[in-house]
């Protein structure tokens, strides 16, 4: 049995889960999500909680409970509170300015990269070198940042690119030269 799956999801007070057959909408206060759940999962709710149960005799698709529920669970906390993502930018020269829902980014190329934004992400620029993304999709943040990430990733000499504000790039030493 999946442990994450037994677990309830709690509901907050202005969020709103309705389930029309396989289909589970989500409301809140920053917007609105929906999913089509698999059909060995059943979705029971109570007034504050929601829970994901297996449809009897697909005790084999286990993983789909726990899976199912971290899925609600996200959606859950991304219309009440919403996800953010910090991207660092470091490098000499490297920048980034943001025009209506495209980033312009200088990063080490002999033009500026335009990277649009999809619907449902914003972002805001610090000090021209960190990008704060944010938006209620987890899924969508995550490719968001990943793909943003992707176009000039971290060197490991000098730790020069793009990167998420919690990695941490192990350098190596480099050349030694000679006496």
């Amino acid at each position: 049995m999946s442990r994450v799956g037994k677990k309830p999801i709690p509901l907050p007070d202005k969020v709103n889960m309705t389930c029309e057959g396989s289909r589970v909408t989500v409301k809140g206060e920053k917007g609105s999500l929906s999913m089509t759940v698999h059909p060995f999962v059943d979705i029971q709710m109570d007034n504050e909680t929601a829970h994901v149960l297996l449809k009897p005799g697909k005790a084999k698709e286990n993983a789909l409970q726990g899976l199912t529920r971290a899925l609600l669970a996200n959606m859950v906390t991304g219309v009440s509170s919403g996800f953010q993502r910090n991207i660092e930018i470091v490098g000499i020269g490297y920048r980034a300015s943001l025009t209506g829902n495209i980033l312009a980014l200088s990063i080490g190329y002999s033009h500026p990269i335009n990277f649009e934004l999809p619907d449902g992400i914003s972002a805001t620029v610090d000090k021209n070198n960190v990008i704060v993304l944010s938006g209620i999709d987890k899924e969508l943040l995550g490719h968001t940042a990943a793909n943003l990430k992707r176009l000039r990733p971290p060197e490991p000499y000098k730790g020069k690119g793009i990167r998420f504000s919690e990695d941490k790039i192990k350098k190596k030493a480099g050349k030694t030269g000679t006496k």
